[in-house]
């Protein structure tokens, strides 16, 4: 189950950094473009609507890698079945809240399709762009509720061994 979840992470930071790559992409354009005297027509309705994809499409792998704000202060003044504990409900929590999102924005999808709304200059419908980050956003919370059952069943934090891979990666190459 772990590999197939990772497998979609890895999708969803991919989607993510193709929309980077997009965006910037544009965004020179756009730049170079205004210094002489003609803008990329359309670029604010690229660089908004990708931002999404970018922002949304990496949230997964930052809940996979450690990424998130943690406050541990009172950690090492707890006990370890209370640490694990916390780290299960917030993982849970994670994964509602994302559910939560991925809904919400899927009924905003549907409204926006019944509405016929698009962007502002390119009539790019905004439905497309709230279903994506639906479904990024059920691919955040599945990892997430997958974290949780690990850490429940097993106590196997998968932070920690991306976390200690990153850190040998850095290792190997300062050395």
């Amino acid at each position: 189950m772990r590999k197939g979840a990772d497998g979609l992470i890895g999708l969803s930071a991919t989607l993510g950094v193709i929309g980077l790559m997009l965006e910037v992409g544009v965004i020179l354009v756009d730049v170079v473009g205004r210094a002489f005297g003609h803008p990329l027509f359309g670029s604010q309705d690229v660089v908004t609507m990708t931002l999404v994809i970018v922002v949304f499409g990496g949230m997964a792998l930052c809940d996979r890698g450690g990424g998130h704000i943690a406050v541990d202060v009172l950690e090492r003044h707890y006990p370890p079945l209370m640490n694990r504990a916390i780290d299960i409900g917030a993982a849970l929590l994670g994964a509602v809240i994302f559910a939560m999102i991925a809904w919400a924005v899927w009924q905003s999808a549907q409204l926006s399709q019944m509405l016929n709304l698009s962007t502002n200059l390119l009539g790019w419908p905004k439905a497309w762009f709230q279903w994506a980050l639906s479904i990024l956003s059920v691919v955040t919370a599945l990892g997430m509720a997958l974290r949780a059952i690990e850490l429940t069943l097993s106590g196997r934090d998968v932070r920690h061994e991306a976390g200690s891979r990153i850190e040998d990666a850095l290792k190997e190459d300062t050395a």
